[in-house]
């Protein structure tokens, strides 16, 4: 019966690291194909929909339940953070919809892999709680998330700088100036995860 019941978070967790990863690709490939953006943007926030969903069953678990696998503010703070990551790439498939952006910029395309490479890692590390005594990596992989985040402050610098050169029309400037914001603190949620990560970590060694 524990074990179903560590499962039931475990699995929250995952499922919806899963679904960051799944909706960081969708940004990234809707970048290269704009012409489609309504139909990724569609996707994205599906898969959103779906991470709500799980990010409610997963809080109401832990109401239910005595006896949780980690502390209850530790899953909490998880769940909930898991969510901002997605809740910014779903605003960035959005923005580049309303905004009626038909060109990707390089840096952009930049960032947004970025934003891929640290929701990737972040999932690999949410999978890896399910046994922390048998992780010895989890505390690399949480360097290697704030590595990806340092990274992706450097992609949003040469962003703005590029954006803010003389010539460049203004209002460009602010729609791409938003959907930069969006994409960089992605990647800082997901360092927030790592820390979170590293925390239960270090507490359990």
């Amino acid at each position: 019966m524990g074990l179903t019941r560590d499962a039931v978070f475990f699995d929250a967790l995952a499922n919806h690291a899963q679904r960051s990863v799944a909706a960081s690709e969708l940004l990234l490939e809707m970048l290269d194909r704009l012409d489609d953006a309504p139909a990724f943007a569609k996707k994205i926030s599906d898969l959103e929909d779906e991470a709500d969903k799980i990010t409610h069953e997963c809080l109401a678990a832990l109401h239910q339940t005595w006896i949780t696998p980690l502390d209850r503010e530790e899953i909490h703070a998880l769940i909930t953070r898991l969510d901002d990551v997605l809740d910014c790439i779903e605003a960035a498939s959005v923005r580049l919809v309303l905004f009626e952006i038909d060109g990707a910029l390089p840096e952009a395309r930049q960032l947004a892999q970025a934003v891929v490479d640290s929701c990737t890692v972040m999932s690999t590390a949410v999978h890896a709680l399910r046994d922390l005594k048998r992780q010895p990596n989890l505390l690399e992989l949480c360097v290697e998330i704030n590595k990806l985040e340092n990274t992706a402050d450097g992609h949003y610098r040469t962003a703005l700088a590029a954006l803010f050169r003389k010539g460049n029309d203004p209002l460009l400037v602010m729609k791409w100036r938003d959907i930069y914001d969006l994409l960089e603190n992605a990647t800082d949620r997901c360092e927030d995860v790592a820390n979170i990560i590293e925390g239960i970590v270090l507490e359990h060694a």
